[in-house]
């Protein structure tokens, strides 16, 4: 029996990139008591906050969800592992930490589908009040803020891969986030002396000290309650048993993309028949609930290096690790400062396109396939291109397999659905072969490891890509905003046809954006938080 409840104006259920940002808001007045609530453990664990410390974590399940998809058909029947982060800060706490927030044309495509409000020129306040630019304030960004943004650290097989992919007649780019995103260019990252940079660092560290903002780690929210229509609680199991809490506004899901929707299914908002099937009562009959997951997609080639300047040859030699954490304590530089993604492309598979639809990742490592079972980097010298295609067409699903909130949900991507989605990969991989062929490159490359020049026509490529192909974890959509009748949240963010109920994170998503998913999701965050207050002025 749960204990008895706890009555805030506010509860957010998830501390991860945007439900951080929305506790962390709504707090900041004093006015409102505000409950965040988080699965996870508290960041505490050291490999967090050491920016290369994501390879240990990425397979940690004492801060990792560690999901994996139903059997894919379009990858010969391969199941994809899906990390998330279960600790506070969420997938930014175990992420590459890569700053980008997509195109304009991203957001101005939300306002299309009927989301007002969610146009670049209305999102754009909304990155630049959580940015705290290291580069200093401008027309696209903001100083200031929690989130603490980096230039990137440069290193000479950086700096070679970026100069070749000029070569290849990709033009330079200083600023993805700017005035344009093609280009070929060195990444910022969500980082601040060299240390990760996570949401609950931006938003809960700002918050310390609040007695308004009640912060419960391994506290899994399973339930969200309703009377005659309204949101007005959240049950949740913790160590010390099962307890509820009691909201007098409005609750937040904020579970992430696989998480907001299994929450909301269980709770009686989804789709009738599944819920019916699992023995669930029906509060609301949204069929879109879990529906529309979709996620950017690579594959990647690696190229045997000549010198030994790799993360391979840190990872192969036990002195390395030595100097490399002692040089990493003392000074904040080498190895350990970086996540070794060094810098990346973004080009049109297509001159007919408007906007880039890849993404050529670089990367200062390789390894073998990266599962469950850890990245494990080859016993070699390598560096790897990653091509990412950016505007997948195939669409998924995520429903509850179990009544028990303990159990996983079933996810399913349906990749490669459309021959779009091959022919923007086989042309990103013939571009990283060109880029490595470049002048600025040769002084590294010995030869292609990965797939290797035997994989040479159209079709041996296609195979290859089913063979080797990843999500690249930026799932969105699962609970799309928007005005179709399968949307599930309406441009405030307000389950439809409930009330007192909003969902904030990337599963609100219509579109994907052509970048890196986590910037996006915690603007959206920033924005659910003003939208909610705005909203309780006008009320008062």
């Amino acid at each position: 029996m749960a204990e008895s409840s706890e009555t805030y104006d506010f509860i957010v259920t998830g501390a991860g990139s945007a439900g951080c940002a929305v506790a962390g808001r709504l707090s900041e007045s004093g006015q409102y008591r505000v409950l965040l609530l988080e699965a996870g453990t508290k960041d505490t664990n050291p490999w967090i906050h050491v920016p290369l410390g994501y390879t240990k974590t990425y397979t940690d399940p004492r801060v990792n969800w560690m999901f994996d998809s139903e059997p894919e058909k379009e990858l010969n029947g391969r199941t994809l592992y899906q990390p998330r982060g279960k600790v506070l800060g969420g997938t930014s706490s175990i992420n590459g930490m890569v700053y980008m927030r997509g195109t304009p044309r991203d957001y101005d495509g939300w306002r299309q589908r009927g989301c007002e409000g969610w146009d670049y020129e209305s999102v754009l306040p909304f990155f630049k009040k959580a940015e705290d630019q290291e580069r200093g304030a401008d027309e696209f960004h903001g100083t200031g803020g929690p989130l603490h943004v980096s230039n990137p650290v440069r290193c000479a097989l950086g700096d070679a891969m970026v100069r070749a992919a000029i070569e290849a007649g990709v033009p330079a780019n200083n600023d993805f986030n700017g005035a344009r995103q093609e280009g070929a260019g060195y990444y910022q990252t969500t980082t601040s002396n060299r240390r990760r940079w996570s949401s609950a660092r931006a938003y809960l560290g700002a918050a310390k000290g609040r007695r308004n903002l009640v912060v419960e780690t391994e506290a899994h929210a399973t339930r969200v309650l309703f009377e005659e229509g309204r949101a007005v609680g959240v049950e949740y199991r913790t160590p010390a048993g099962p307890k509820t809490a009691r909201a007098r506004r409005e609750i937040v899901v904020s579970g992430g993309v696989y998480g907001s929707p299994q929450l909301l299914q269980l709770s009686g908002v989804g789709p009738g028949d599944l819920l019916q099937q699992h023995g669930i009562p029906v509060v609301a009959d949204l069929e879109g609930v879990g529906k529309h997951l979709h996620d950017h997609f690579n594959t990647y080639l690696v190229w045997r290096c000549s010198q030994k300047v790799t993360l391979n040859d840190l990872a192969a030699s036990p002195w390395m690790k030595l100097t490399s954490g002692v040089q990493y304590v003392l000074t904040r530089s080498g190895h350990l400062s970086n996540a070794g993604i060094y810098a990346g492309a973004f080009v049109k598979s297509d001159p007919r396109l408007e906007e880039p639809d890849l993404q050529i990742n670089m990367f200062g490592w390789s390894a073998f396939e990266r599962l469950r079972t850890g990245i494990k980097p080859h016993p070699f010298s390598a560096f790897t291109l990653s091509p990412v295609h950016l505007r997948p067409e195939g669409r998924g699903t995520v429903r509850i397999k179990s009544p028990d909130p303990m159990a996983p949900p079933s996810i399913r991507f349906n990749f490669l659905a459309s021959e779009y989605d091959f022919q923007a990969l086989i042309y990103g991989t013939r571009l990283s072969r060109k880029i490595a062929a470049q002048p600025a490159l040769q002084s590294y490359v010995v030869e292609e490891v990965i797939p290797g020049p035997a994989c040479e026509t159209d079709e041996q490529i296609r195979e290859e890509i089913r063979l080797r192909g990843v999500s690249n974890l930026h799932p969105v959509g699962t609970c799309r905003m928007g005005r179709e009748p399968d949307s599930v949240v309406d441009p405030r963010l307000r389950v439809h046809g409930l009330k007192g109920l909003r969902v904030a994170d990337a599963s609100i998503m219509p579109q994907v954006p052509g970048g890196n998913t986590n910037a996006p999701s915690i603007m959206i965050g920033e924005k659910c938080a003003a939208m909610i207050l705005a909203d309780a002025r006008a009320a008062a």
